[in-house]
């Protein structure tokens, strides 16, 4: 018995040492990646570090209290992914105060917004292009990229969006609301509302 509790307090030990390195390194490469991306940020925390790619004319600001999980010991129901967030020529991400976001994709060619105090779930992607064209013969020339349509995102603050969720091109999510794990959001949701399922539907108020 006091073998396997000291071999318990050793685990515990070398398991703290290497969590207070690890994600001071990890704190570091976050600083370097999004300083060399020319982001706009304050005070974060983070496990592991996001990939990240801002087109030199794109913008990515995130507001104070920013939290990132990139790593399976931060939040194991994104599994091993990183977050990536992607900025295209003249887009623009921006992120209220006390995000929390959690292995999640944002790929940006317009705008996307995002309001304080949002919770973003494991594995969620939040698209604001169809990135390719609706027409087959433009979808299979060289205008297909330029064709693409695009519209911004909003979510506004208090938004909890659960893991594995997908927000596409124009939609708004209002204040308070959650989306359930899953969904598919396709059109605007009001405030204060529960949404889930492929396409999301309207579950019940909030009250």
């Amino acid at each position: 018995m006091e073998i396997k509790l000291l071999f318990k307090l050793i685990f515990k030990s070398l398991r703290k040492v290497s969590q207070i390195l690890v994600r001071g390194y990890d704190k570091l490469m976050c600083y370097i990646i999004f300083t060399g991306n020319g982001a706009s940020f304050g005070k974060f925390k983070s496990t592991g570090f996001p990939y990240m790619m801002i087109a030199r004319t794109g913008n990515f600001t995130v507001d104070e209290n920013f939290s990132m999980h990139n790593r399976i010991d931060g939040n194991p129901i994104g599994v091993y992914e990183k977050c990536t967030f992607f900025v295209g020529n003249k887009a623009k991400i921006n992120i209220g105060k006390s995000v929390g976001i959690s292995q999640a994709a944002i790929i940006c060619h317009e705008l996307i917004h995002i309001g304080d105090n949002v919770k973003i779930g494991g594995g969620v992607k939040i698209y604001d292009s169809d990135f390719h064209s609706v027409d087959p013969i433009v979808r299979n020339s060289e205008l297909d990229l330029v064709r693409k349509k695009n519209a911004p995102v909003y979510i506004d603050d208090n938004v909890f969006i659960g893991a594995q969720s997908i927000i596409l091109k124009g939609v708004k999510i209002g204040k308070n609301s959650i989306i359930g794990a899953g969904s598919v959001v396709t059109k605007s949701i009001p405030s204060n509302q529960i949404w889930a399922g492929n396409p999301a539907r309207f579950i019940k108020n909030i009250s």
